[in-house]
């Protein structure tokens, strides 16, 4: 950037001080001239701009210490500094408030406003609310690399017990870390499927057996298969609850809780099975061992662990519940009033379906859904106008929010891509600069001999130092490098 002032110097009263809001400031930002009046920087007189009007009275130590260079001929200023955000940033002296361009990057953006010292209240919310999305997605990528550098790293001064933990949960818990690794993730997803199956095969009569007393049970082959799949499913949950760095955050996952409710049934029931007919009825017992083996279908949750999509589309549905929240308001509303119709037009049928609204709720459901069994249907001419036109407003009220639902599961899968990618980026960076970084000690300590023997503090620190070239706190807080991250536009 560039500053310059009048020809000449500006007017002095008579006690010394400078008539800075008659001060012309001439700023030359990356080749992008501007001019400014004392009068407008001195409304915000904390920011850099401000201070540039009251600068030239302190000699050139003071003006080099707020722009980058100084021509004295032309009275100028330069800085080195976006003009594409300059431009936005010099609003706040006209206008009160600074809106952001699209193709500028807000993190870049916010560096720029804390070089030219204007707060960032002054920046617009809806620009606010693009910069945090890039700080969310920044530090996303931060704990994704941290994460892959932790696994990386051996801290040789862990015990052997800790170290065997974080192997074990390497391999249960990260398929991409190693083949073996991936191969148990492919096993533990055939197990699902198997014992999925195995329950839905277990209910076929034909392939039931009957026991003494008569009752149908499962085929003992398939109980065996059943037996086995739990097996390894508790094996799995026990090794990786054993080998969890956060043992309670590891309990209270939902997905972890979904693994227990998937074993718990087979334990409750095998004990009911033998301990339980001794403290009450036999046809008890069987009635609440077939109601904990219904909670088997639990296992199918199972399922998201190992498929990034479905995990995709759990969190599109959890970002949009203001969506569904107006889908089942519409559909409620809508049930409600062609219940109450539809069961008025048909009373003068003698031989109605509708008996009561509460049951012309059922009609309602089944007809703004598009489904229509046809058990209940109208008979009268205005009774089946009336179950057009809820057809109709079901068709709507359904598609309307399909649109932002879609949206938000293809920015969540988009995003998630974009940020895998980045954090791969970010490492192969890092593993660059640090083999530059062993090539220069090494360079150096061929150039000094007695050096020998002393640790290079790139090498010593390997490609955990490395990372700290990138600006994402969540990292270092030290800087030695410019990354792409920091280079974002």
């Amino acid at each position: 950037y560039k500053m310059a002032s009048d020809s000449r110097f500006p007017d002095v009263d008579a006690d010394g001080s400078e008539k800075s809001e008659e001060m012309e400031i001439v700023v030359n930002v990356g080749g992008v001239r501007q001019v400014f009046y004392g009068d407008n920087l001195n409304q915000y007189p904390e920011t850099r701009l401000a201070e540039l009007v009251n600068c030239l009275s302190g000699g050139y130590d003071s003006i080099f210490s707020l722009c980058d260079d100084y021509d004295p001929g032309k009275r100028e200023f330069y800085f080195d500094r976006d003009p594409d955000a300059f431009k936005c940033i010099i609003d706040v002296y006209y206008f009160g408030e600074i809106h952001m361009k699209k193709g500028i990057c807000p993190i870049c953006f916010k560096n720029e406003m804390e070089f030219w010292k204007v707060d960032l209240k002054f920046l617009d919310d809806c620009c606010k609310a693009h910069l945090s999305e890039k700080k969310e997605e920044l530090e996303e990528i931060a704990r994704r690399v941290q994460l892959i550098l932790d696994d990386l790293g051996i801290d040789a001064s862990e015990s052997r017990w800790k170290r065997c933990q974080k192997c074990i949960w390497k391999f249960l818990e990260k398929p991409e870390s190693s083949y073996p690794a991936r191969v148990i993730a492919v096993l533990s997803f055939l197990f699902i499927l198997t014992s999925s199956v195995v329950m839905c095969v277990g209910t076929i009569p034909d392939l039931q057996v009957v026991d003494a007393e008569g009752n149908r049970m499962e085929h003992p082959t398939l109980e065996s298969i059943e037996t086995a799949c739990i097996g390894w499913f508790t094996m799995e949950y026990v090794l990786r609850l054993i080998s969890s760095p956060n043992k309670l955050h590891f309990a209270l996952s939902f997905m972890n809780i979904v693994d227990v409710l998937a074993i718990l049934p087979f334990y409750v029931s095998l004990t009911l099975t033998h301990l339980g007919a001794k403290l009450m009825e036999l046809s008890n017992v069987q009635q609440a061992v077939q109601a904990l083996r219904i909670m088997r279908i639990a296992r199918i949750f199972k399922l998201a662990r190992h498929s990034s999509g479905l995990q995709t589309l759990t969190y599109a549905l959890k970002r949009s519940f203001k969506e569904l929240g107006l889908l089942l308001m519409y559909l409620a509303v809508g049930i409600f009033v062609f219940s109450a119709l539809g069961y008025t037009m048909e009373q003068s049928h003698p031989e109605t379906l509708f008996k009561s609204i509460p049951q012309s709720f059922w009609w309602a459901i089944i007809t703004m859904t598009t489904v229509g069994y046809g058990d209940i249907y109208p008979k009268t001419t205005l009774g089946k106008l009336n179950a057009a036109i809820s057809f109709l407003c079901g068709v709507i009220a359904i598609a309307l929010p399909i649109h932002p639902i879609i949206n938000n599961f293809v920015r969540y899968y988009n995003k998630q891509r974009v940020l895998e990618t980045a954090a791969k980026h970010e490492l192969e960076l890092m593993e660059l600069n640090s083999a530059e970084g062993k090539a220069a000690g090494s360079r150096s300590e061929l150039e000094d001999p007695s050096r020998e023997g002393k640790e290079s503090p790139f090498y010593s620190s390997r490609i955990k130092v490395s990372h700290s070239d990138t600006f994402i706190h969540l990292l270092s807080e030290e800087k030695h490098y410019r990354t792409r991250l920091q280079s974002c536009k």
